[in-house]
């Protein structure tokens, strides 16, 4: 009895979060794909098992390049 009322809710959450996990990747500037490039890290999931890809950040060099 219980499982019949929680499929509907649990469905409803699905697609709730699917489109929060986007909306979220593309505010970080990020891409969602199948799999993440060489030069790109894993930085979150995407709705249908994507992930979110970054561009990977240099590390220690600032703007002036010094």
């Amino acid at each position: 009895m219980h499982l019949l009322l929680f499929t509907p809710v649990l469905g409803h959450l699905r697609s709730l979060r699917s489109g929060f996990f986007d909306e979220k990747c593309y505010k970080l500037k990020g891409k969602c794909t199948e799999s993440c490039q060489i030069n790109e890290e894993l930085v979150g999931l995407c709705q249908k098992s994507l992930k979110c890809c970054m561009a990977l950040q240099p590390c220690g060099i600032n703007k002036e390049g010094s």
